[in-house]
């Protein structure tokens, strides 16, 4: 058991992606002003907030050139350990299980409370200041959320969890949506199973991966996993998506989670072109007095 208000965290950096869209490594792309990564403003932002120790999540096969770009850079500024999402030698696939077993690939790393967000997404600094704050009160999971319509891309489509919370705004159920596309109204339009056109008006709040845990989701997500490989471990494209498994426990009265909201924008890297888009962002931040330029003085 840890101590109650007592500000030390984990940091969970889910790092082990393919970058596909991307056409290769977004964790290496330098957006800020002085050539800083996003990564790094992620560090910046939850160190002010009390997690002072990081698990990066990668891949072996990433690893040299993980630790020559991007490790030296964070060793200097925050305890650092690393830990392999590696897909296993009986298998067909080429790629990651997808971000719940990119969790479970932490479990020996962590032994308490900890946020878990991706590498190549900018959060805020509020977002790590509220789940500190759920921390410091609570021992229930939390999910930091955005409004839909922050998190499009301009250039092509994407996949997010689509939040459902009760008349309180208690997170019920997420379900994970591909492939949607930005509408001219600033909304969201993707195609069902059916193949049906639904729309999305943009408020809806979805999972951009920011999550708070204790050590307690490990077993969960492990019998999780366990099922979710009997029933689709054959199928090369299956993913294994956290929202879905933390949606799951939610339901099953499991787990509960909180519902937390960040006050600033999110923003990311899904296709190169979002290198300017994020870069004018991150310039408007720093001229803001968001952030020091250099970053690290």
């Amino acid at each position: 058991m840890w101590s109650v208000g007592t500000p030390s965290y984990d940091l969970v950096i889910l790092a082990a992606g393919m970058g596909s869209r991307f056409g290769g490594l977004k964790q290496v792309q330098p957006v800020g002003p002085a050539g800083e990564l996003i990564i790094e403003y992620s560090i910046y932002d939850a160190r002010r907030a009390g997690f002072d120790r990081l698990v990066l999540v990668i891949r072996k096969d990433i690893e040299a050139e993980f630790r020559a770009t991007i490790g030296r850079r964070l060793e200097s500024r925050m305890a650092v350990e690393y830990v392999f999402q590696e897909v296993g030698t009986d298998s067909a696939r080429t790629k990651p299980w997808g971000t719940g077993h990119a969790v479970l690939a932490a479990k020996t790393a962590v032994r308490r409370p900890f946020a878990v967000i991706n590498a190549d997404d900018f959060y805020g600094a509020s977002a790590y200041q509220v789940l500190a704050g759920h921390f410091a009160a609570s021992q229930d999971f939390a999910m930091v959320g955005y409004p839909l319509k922050q998190t499009l891309s301009e250039f092509g489509t994407v996949s997010r969890g689509l939040c459902a919370t009760d008349p309180a705004g208690r997170l019920q159920h997420i379900t994970e949506i591909t492939k949607i596309q930005r509408t001219p109204a600033g909304g969201g339009a993707y195609q069902d199973a059916a193949g049906a056109t639904k729309v999305l008006q943009g408020d809806e709040i979805v999972s951009m991966n920011f999550w708070g845990f204790t050590p307690a989701v490990f077993p969960q997500l492990e019998q999780l996993f366990a099922d979710f490989l009997a029933k689709h471990g054959n199928d090369p494209k299956a993913e294994f998506y956290l929202p879905t498994a933390i949606s799951t426990l939610n339901e099953r009265g499991a787990a509960k989670v909180a519902l937390l909201k960040s006050s600033d924008a999110w923003f990311g890297l899904t296709y190169r072109e979002d290198i300017e888009v994020t870069r004018s962002a991150l310039r408007g931040l720093v001229e803001g007095g968001k952030y020091p330029s250099p970053l690290w003085g």
